[in-house]
């Protein structure tokens, strides 16, 4: 069965006691069986999990160093048929030296030993005098056990589960050091970063880890996981708080309430091929010049059937383009002031007198009127350079025409009204057209007729003429080719339905209440390009949602097809897991089928559209963003 790439990852911080050798392996082999259970691909344990961390000047003792090797025997061999690979921490003896190290075990085996590079010598933790740097290392291959193959050990070891899944290890302070092992590995093919850590708990020191290792996984494009050891360490001179967590590309995935007394398990489902993705198209990750001065990294294979993901600790937001609610307020206000201050800067550099808008009560010119509002605020303007028209066709509803009327009264701009069913009806007859036929003329025409209305009054006025189209239209090609498909300048263009939405309620927020409410009225109404008569009681009867599919589920597929190359089974596999309970997966497969079929035979009109500013990391600008050939074929994603 498919994974899509995702794969279940796990940091788990069993409860310990201070040299229980026998104790401890019991409850990290119950954890492993937890965490297979729960179908992780991977559990990653602390640091020195066998012996416990804090056993000071015992780890110079046989007695405790062959407990952890007849302990990591034990453990491999009561896990052998798990379908999990398994990290724990133990003191291995080499050459008269003592490294702390983890273990990766898997089908019954220890597949490699990662030494620790960086040893502390802190106030609170004196590593150095039990343990030296991986550095000190004369072999690259250990044999713990006279019937034992020699393992690999090294800082070197990618391990490799599959073709997605494959993992590096960093232990503790390794993470910290000018030039962390993580960012070798992560060249090198890993894209999870392990890193098993035993930090005693001081105040401050837990944000910091959590900041750190968002910033690990962020730099390394890759998941990061972080297990520390817990409370029942020695608390002779600190305590342990048992922290996990785990970080996806510097955003949270899953983190664990510390100071747990239990066992403590997190998880997180992560899309590896989506970190590939993101490392191929989104970064300069191929372009580390430091790759050439690092040697070739030992691969070993963790082969394991991987058991099927079924997203349940998958961060996987419905909706990816909306702001967190945490974030929200800071977010809206960034995107607004970009596009605010990209149209400025357009309004001076055309010596714009004027800004022409289009108004329909709709969510996309709503935002655009605002942006403009915004526009000649930071140019010190009047709004009466903004020269808002209304223009009713066969189409317009009430609902729709008295709320674009009184938003451009209530923000000051030059109102203009244009009646256009008169222009249209003559240019039928030029064309020999029946306006009785509800077809693609009969909308086009008054498309076309009002964006002739908007650019002729630019020019009268020595002005420009404002876009109002999103980046969900688009993407699906919903407009007029050269009718509301062109604009001198598209403050919208990277702006999704679904986005438009939270940043006018964000507006309506900061308006006052009359405007507010004429904000919040937009945004209940359907979408429409109101071109059809309205129904016999004059509501919308045309609705974009019904046509096309929810716009919601559209940008949903743009995201994540566009962002991370997501094929069509994967985008299926997606949204029923983001939709589950509101989309069913009928109207899910038809709206992927309409998104892919005119995501591919629209770029005609997105290989000339007019500037405008990129706010997201996804925008489909033929300038930069998105580079497509117009006579593209599609067959490969509509099969």
């Amino acid at each position: 069965m498919s994974t899509h790439g995702y794969y279940r990852l796990a940091a788990a911080v069993p409860r310990v006691r201070v040299a229980d050798v026998e104790y401890n392996t019991t409850k990290l082999i119950a954890a492993a069986k937890t965490a297979a259970g729960q179908g992780a691909a991977l559990v990653l344990f602390p640091e020195l999990c066998i012996t416990s961390a804090g056993c000071a000047d015992l780890f110079f003792q046989p007695t405790l160093l062959k407990a952890a090797g007849s302990a990591l025997n034990r453990f491999a061999a009561e896990t052998a048929d798990l379908p999990v690979v398994a990290v724990v921490g133990l003191p291995l003896l080499i050459d008269d030296k003592l490294f702390n190290v983890a273990a990766v075990v898997q089908g019954g085996m220890v597949q490699g030993f990662v030494p620790k590079s960086i040893i502390p010598n802190k106030r609170e933790c004196y590593e150095r005098r039990q343990f030296s740097p991986a550095a000190m290392l004369t072999c690259d291959e250990v044999c713990i056990s006279p019937e034992c193959n020699r393992i690999p050990i090294g800082t070197d070891l990618v391990f490799e589960v599959n073709d997605e899944l494959k993992f590096g290890v960093e232990i503790g302070d390794d993470a910290t050091a000018l030039l962390p092992p993580s960012s070798r590995l992560a060249m090198q093919g890993a894209r999870v970063i392990l890193n098993p850590a035993a930090a005693v708990a001081i105040a401050g020191r837990a944000e910091y880890t959590r900041t750190q290792v968002l910033a690990r996984s962020g730099s390394c494009v890759a998941a990061y996981v972080h297990a520390g050891a817990g409370v029942g360490e020695s608390t002779q001179d600190g305590v342990c708080g048992g922290s996990a967590m785990i970080a996806v590309n510097g955003r949270p995935a899953g983190q664990n309430v510390p100071f747990s007394r239990e066992l403590s398990v997190v998880y997180a489902d992560v899309d590896m091929q989506r970190l590939a993705a993101a490392r191929l198209s989104e970064s300069n990750f191929c372009d580390n010049l430091l790759q050439a001065e690092w040697p070739t990294p030992r691969r070993i294979s963790c082969g394991i059937d991987v058991p099927a993901c079924n997203l349940a600790y998958a961060n996987l937001p419905p909706r990816p383009f909306v702001p967190a609610p945490a974030e929200l307020t800071t977010r809206c206000e960034e995107i607004l002031n970009i596009q605010a201050a990209a149209l400025a800067k357009r309004m001076e550099c055309a010596y714009a007198k004027t800004l022409v808008i289009g108004v329909s009560g709709g969510l996309d010119s709503t935002l655009a009127l605002l942006v403009c509002d915004r526009a000649c605020k930071l140019l010190g303007r009047s709004n009466d350079c903004i020269l808002a028209l209304t223009m009713p066709g066969f189409g317009t509803t009430g609902r729709t025409y008295h709320n674009a009327v009184r938003m451009i009264e209530l923000l000051g701009c030059t109102f203009k009204e244009v009646n256009i069913k008169e222009a249209c009806l003559l240019h039928f007859k030029d064309l020999d057209f029946d306006p009785a036929l509800r077809t693609n003329t009969y909308e086009n025409v008054q498309a076309r007729e009002r964006t002739k209305l908007l650019m002729n009054l630019a020019n009268k006025t020595g002005g420009m003429v404002v876009g109002t189209g999103d980046l969900s239209e688009i993407a699906l090609g919903w407009a007029t080719y050269n009718g509301d498909h062109m604009s001198m300048y598209g403050v919208n263009c990277s702006i999704p339905k679904s986005l438009i939405r939270c940043l006018i309620e964000y507006a309506a927020t900061q308006a006052e209440p009359e405007l507010a409410a004429v904000l919040r009225d937009v945004n209940a109404t359907p979408v429409s390009p109101e071109l059809l008569p309205p129904s016999d009681d004059g509501r919308i009867d045309q609705k974009t949602e019904e046509i096309l599919g929810p716009y919601d589920l559209h940008d949903f597929f743009l995201y994540h097809f566009i962002k991370y190359g997501a094929e069509p089974d994967k985008l299926r596999a997606l949204a029923l897991h983001a939709f589950a309970g509101e989309y069913d997966e009928a109207l899910i497969e038809s709206t992927l089928r309409t998104f892919l079929r005119r995501f591919f035979t629209q770029q005609f009109k997105r290989t000339c559209v007019p500037d405008g500013p990129k706010v997201g990391t996804i925008a489909l600008s033929p300038r930069g963003d998105w580079r497509m050939p117009t006579d593209v074929c599609g067959v490969l994603w509509n099969k």
